[in-house]
């Protein structure tokens, strides 16, 4: 593939980006505002790099970083690029300032994702003259083990810059999923949300411990969750499949949904008593050191899943 790719910010996502297109042999060139970042994410890349070659998830961790260079301005980093991955803070008006500084510096045919895990594109890219070339690739962190991408484009980006974002994706060793129009907090999320909003209401109304709720996924639904999806689930969970399924247990959740009628935001008594909870379980020092567990966990699992045939 002619020209790189570029990756406007540095932090756990842009850093995971960088990692998942050298990996597969592309050139990259990343950017971060924060000189503080740009000096220190090569370190946290090979980092990041060593555990994947402990798991035998990569081979040369050095030929890797030699396809990443760390720019110190973005007209260089974005200059000649393929395709830009944004990947700045989550806030409409910053990335509203970001892609309105890479707009004028794209080469022609060039293609921008912006890593929002919930802001459509179009909140961000309506004035721009180029918009058309400006979607929504969103992934699930870290990128470099969880493969699923959601590319959401607006109402104005061309079909061209969509087909080119999949295939680059696909290309890559990453998962795309096309979301055929706009929604806040797209497929992700708002599957995520829901689940969300049912562990807090569960919590708030006494019915288990954050712990036990947590157990209830990663010890029972998550086991089916990590290799498939929800309608997938319920296919093979009746006799008849999806149909009997839904005669079956229907009613059941309809009730369910009828006793969540009115939503509530978190509540910051309920954030704390989650809050208090959690850190009896894992105090804060140590969150870094579980996420990195957390890491390897994938990582196994990542293992796995590519030992598979079937």
């Amino acid at each position: 593939m002619s020209g790189h790719i570029a990756i406007a910010g540095g932090g756990l996502v842009g850093s995971g980006w960088a990692i998942v297109f050298a990996r597969a042999g592309e050139s990259v060139r990343i950017y971060d505002a924060d000189a503080n970042i740009r000096n220190g994410i090569m370190d946290v890349i090979r980092g990041q790099l060593e555990d994947l070659k402990d798991n035998r998830l990569v081979d040369d961790v050095n030929a890797i970083l030699d396809r990443i260079q760390v720019c110190s301005t973005l007209q260089y980093a974005i200059g000649g690029a393929i395709y830009v991955q944004e990947s700045v803070f989550e806030q409409t008006d910053v990335k509203t300032e970001i892609s309105a500084a890479i707009a004028p510096l794209l080469s022609d045919g060039a293609v921008v994702g912006s890593s929002t895990s919930g802001i459509p594109a179009s909140d961000f890219t309506e004035n721009l003259t180029n918009r058309n070339r400006f979607l929504v690739a969103h992934p699930v962190n870290p990128p470099y083990l969880a493969p699923i991408v959601e590319i959401v484009p607006t109402p104005w980006t061309d079909e061209s810059a969509v087909e080119s974002a999949m295939a680059l994706m696909r290309t890559v060793g990453q998962s795309p999923v096309l979301v055929r129009r706009e929604i806040k907090g797209f497929l992700l999320n708002r599957l995520q949300g829901a689940l969300l909003r049912e562990a807090w209401a569960l919590f708030e109304g006494g019915y288990a411990s954050a712990e036990d709720i947590d157990k209830t996924v990663s010890e029972g639904l998550g086991l089916r969750w990590s290799f498939m999806g929800p309608f997938e689930t319920i296919d093979l969970n009746a006799p008849g499949g999806v149909k009997d399924y839904a005669e079956r247990l229907g009613p059941l959740y309809h009730a369910i949904d009828a006793s969540r009628d009115n939503p509530q935001p978190w509540s910051p008594d309920l954030i704390r008593a989650v809050e208090a909870e959690r850190r009896t379980v894992l105090p804060k020092a140590d969150l870094a050191k579980r996420r990195n567990w957390r890491d390897r966990r994938l990582m196994a699992l990542a293992a796995h899943k590519a030992s598979l045939k079937d």
